[in-house]
């Protein structure tokens, strides 16, 4: 498995790493594409993954480059608990199970937080771009909803499979898996041993036959937009490292069909002040919003990221993507995806860093992607009825 510094040396790009402390003591560490005085982005990953996730598709695929390429000075942030991100001023994660008492909470009030900040200040800019996918997503919006003044340090966020209400997660099993969970505990990590996990589905075309199929249970079918040959490549990059506890609180909020802080049960009093966790405030996220969604993720459903757009007073953009096929991460790792989504992403990022007050024309290119899918379909009616 390549680092994310050793994925951008074998393209010849250039690559820098820094390590940022935050205020409850956590070492995370940040992966850059350098370029000196450019506008800078930051781009954040989603659950059990890492900034590997920008590149792993390479230059002709991955956002990390393209943004790069761009013109931009591209940094990309790693949650705390993942494989680079394992640090603490006084906890062993190896050894203190108090190391993983933390959700998606701590990762946006905390981790976003200081990377925000680092970026300012290594690049002497006032503000930045923010990309999130997925958790990604969720993070921003706690740091944006609980810490306000954060928002004037944002041009704008960019949102890919947005994730703040989860009412309608489709994942199966979804009781089972609650208490499982629960039976687990909320400070302990999740998949110990990676590569075990990686080695498993490997084995033989049978098991990476199963592993594609569970992975499909959780984030939506589409084999389509799939690239095969990276499947070893992905698998040997996540899982990354997460909590039990950032599961358990996306499970709390389905139960409860509300977008608010971890459930700590007979202690919300004492830690809240009332008997349930409080919402989190987004009618408070003042920075523009633009929402990439999909119709086929099970993870962000398009009833909840609609729910979600109703409550933000500064959405920029509402891009519900017309291909009934694509998924939680087709986004980003789907076969057209540079073709279909990343045009978009870029004119986003352009505008609202421009300091533009108008919304932009409606995005005409994701059509593209659905029109191919019907003439594909018509084309295997059309075999279909051939003798």
């Amino acid at each position: 498995m390549l680092t994310c510094l050793q994925l951008l040396t074998k393209y010849n790009y250039p690559g820098a790493e820094y390590a940022v402390t935050t205020e409850d003591n956590y070492k995370l560490h940040m992966q850059r594409i350098p370029r000196h005085g450019a506008s800078p982005v930051l781009l954040m990953h989603g659950l059990e993954d890492s900034a590997d996730t920008w590149l792993l598709m390479g230059p002709h695929s991955a956002l990390g480059y393209y943004l790069y390429d761009a013109g931009y000075d591209v940094w990309m942030g790693n949650a705390r608990g993942n494989r680079y991100s394992r640090g603490h001023t006084q906890l062993n994660p190896s050894v203190d199970r108090a190391y993983w008492n933390f959700s998606f909470h701590e990762i946006g009030y905390y981790d976003l937080a200081a990377k925000i900040d680092f970026v300012l200040q290594q690049t002497g800019k006032s503000k930045l771009s923010y990309v999130g996918h997925s958790q990604g997503t969720t993070s921003i919006f706690v740091l944006t909803s609980s810490r306000p003044e954060y928002n004037e340090k944002l041009h704008v966020m960019l949102t890919v499979a947005p994730v703040a209400y989860t009412t309608h997660l489709r994942i199966p099993r979804i009781a089972e898996l609650r208490t499982m969970l629960n039976v687990i505990g909320d400070q302990f990590e999740l998949f110990l041993h990676p590569i075990k996990v990686t080695d498993s589905c490997l084995l033989s075309a049978k098991t990476v036959e199963s592993c594609m199929n569970l992975l499909s249970q959780f984030l939506g079918k589409n084999y389509a937009e799939f690239n095969f040959t990276m499947f070893p490549v992905i698998l040997g990059h996540i899982p990354a490292g997460a909590s039990s506890r950032q599961f358990i609180h996306y499970l709390q909020m389905q139960q409860s069909n509300r977008f608010c802080r971890y459930d700590l049960g007979k202690q919300n009093q004492r830690v809240y002040g009332r008997a349930t966790p409080p919402e989190y405030p987004v009618e408070r996220i003042t920075a523009p919003v633009a929402l990439f969604y999909a119709k086929n993720d099970f993870l962000s459903a398009v009833e909840d990221v609609q729910r979600l757009a109703k409550r933000l007073p500064n959405l920029v953009e509402n891009h519900l993507y017309s291909y009934k096929k694509w998924n939680h991460i087709d986004i980003l790792w789907g076969i057209s995806a540079r073709r279909v989504a990343q045009p978009r992403m870029l004119q986003v990022l352009q505008h609202w860093e421009s300091g533009q007050q108008t919304p932009l024309p409606p995005d005409s290119s994701s059509s593209s992607l659905e029109e191919a899918e019907t003439e594909t379909e018509q084309e295997q009616q059309t075999d279909e009825q051939l003798p």
